[in-house]
């Protein structure tokens, strides 16, 4: 299948989605629930005809979209720092991946055996999120460098949003592998981002 330069934008979006909800989290200790809900529903879209349908809408990437379109944007007004940081991070750690088929398959197989339980979980149960957690520290957190989350002590030693922030670290991977897929990179995220943000632009006003 043939990618655009939209298709890059809403997987990238993803990347950025993910992290602002580690941010959120990790300096408030809560974040909205239902863009959560949109992100991890991402790491059991095995099959999707479009990037679109991974995030099952517009609506669910909509957060990822204006994140994105503030962090890139030529104004430094609104630029976080951390949020930058994870994203880097996040990009580094899906390349070192896409080299290690075993951990691919674990991740795979382990993904499948956890979209069984959600027959009696809910998706935001405390019980995927311990699976996705304990998943991300046995897989992603072993490849190095470690993404260090910074925020509030109070709430990053909680172990429901410790989990919450892996879990969630690990759906920004995945849609770092989505963006590498549509022929995404950070070349031309550096060099094409003004076609970046109009992108932005024309999916946000769609909402």
């Amino acid at each position: 299948m043939k990618h655009d330069k939209r298709d890059q934008v809403i997987a990238l979006a993803g990347v950025f989605q993910a992290a602002s909800l580690v941010q959120k989290i990790a300096n408030t200790g809560t974040a909205n629930s239902a863009v959560i809900e949109s992100s991890i529903e991402t790491l059991f879209k095995f099959e999707a005809d479009t990037v679109e349908q991974v995030f099952g809408s517009i609506a669910g990437i909509s957060t990822g979209l204006k994140v994105l379109k503030e962090q890139i944007s030529f104004s430094k007004e609104n630029h976080d720092i951390d949020i930058t940081r994870y994203v880097i991070s996040i990009l580094v750690l899906e390349r070192k991946l896409s080299k290690n088929k075993n951990m691919l398959d674990k991740i795979s197989k382990t993904l499948e055996e956890t979209q069984a339980s959600l027959e009696f979980f809910s998706l935001m149960h405390d019980n995927i999120f311990a699976k996705l957690g304990a998943l991300y520290k046995e897989t992603i957190s072993t490849l190095g460098p470690k993404i260090v989350v910074s925020g509030e002590q109070t709430y990053l030693k909680n172990e429901k949003n410790a989990d919450k922030v892996r879990a969630l670290l690990l759906a920004g991977i995945r849609s770092a592998v989505l963006w590498r897929q549509c022929n995404g990179s950070r070349w031309q995220l550096i060099f094409n981002r003004k076609s970046y943000l109009n992108e932005c632009e024309i999916i946000l006003s769609e909402l």
